[in-house]
């Protein structure tokens, strides 16, 4: 099957710094890809290019997704043709209904794929199920935005935008921080039914082994420097949990 996000030899730097130095990955739909490597050594710019954020500027190198060169697309661009990401941190944002947020997203996503709009009633028709496999309330449509959530909460909130966004690609950045145990399991296991069910490319940013105990990845790829110096499969997981980093980094 062809690939859905094609990276060739990407360079990228943020604030005059080169911080990716030459970056090749390539992801077929509905295939989990691990990115691990110690602090600094280049995961989450990886992400933050791939979305376009403005203080990332990429200066070689392409990103293709579905065959389409992204770079200069801007954010809701790469949005609207089937990029998705998380946030470390989600920010919070009072009198903005959580519900009402979430189903102009879907709206929006829905006309560029020319499907018919959700009414209210639909829209919570739709949700349902994923509340139920998040272990959430109907209720939680009702809040503000991440106002006074969890960090449980506000990592749920971004799987069901992923849920019924349907992308191509996710690209979940540290998305097990912050989760007990029970909420780990909840978290992991909507993701693997919402990879699966939409056939979904999944990118995960860890640091951790554990998040890979509930989701198993087709490939890990560990970054140092700013490139990938070793890919596996979910052993090389577990190597780098018992002998760090360093029996990688030269």
């Amino acid at each position: 099957m062809k690939e859905i996000l094609e990276i060739k030899n990407l360079h990228a730097k943020a604030e005059g710094k080169i911080i990716l130095k030459g970056i090749d990955l390539k992801i077929k739909p509905g295939e989990i890809h691990a990115i691990m490597g110690p602090n600094g050594s280049g995961k989450s710019t990886l992400l933050n290019v791939l979305l376009g954020h403005p203080k990332y500027e990429s200066i070689k190198g392409s990103i293709s997704l579905s065959g389409k060169n992204i770079l200069k697309l801007s954010p809701d661009e790469r949005s609207l043709l089937g990029l998705f990401g998380t946030f470390q941190h989600p920010i919070e944002i009072p009198g903005l209904n959580f519900g009402t947020f979430l189903r102009t997203a879907k709206n929006i996503h829905s006309k560029a794929k020319n499907q018919p709009r959700l009414n209210p009633t639909e829209f919570i028709k739709s949700t349902k199920k994923y509340l139920d496999l998040l272990k959430l309330d109907q209720h939680f449509l009702s809040r503000e935005l991440n106002k006074n959530f969890s960090g449980g909460e506000k990592k749920k909130a971004e799987i069901l935008q992923m849920a019924l966004l349907e992308p191509r690609i996710a690209l979940l950045d540290e998305i097990d921080s912050g989760l007990d145990v029970d909420a780990l399991k909840a978290v992991a296991k909507s993701i693997k039914f919402i990879a699966k069910k939409s056939n979904i490319g999944i990118v995960l940013i860890t640091h951790y082994q554990r998040l890979l105990n509930y989701i198993t990845p087709d490939f890990v790829h560990i970054i140092s420097d700013g490139k990938i110096i070793k890919s596996g499969k979910k052993d090389l997981a577990l190597k780098i949990e018992k002998e760090g980093y360093n029996s990688y980094i030269k």
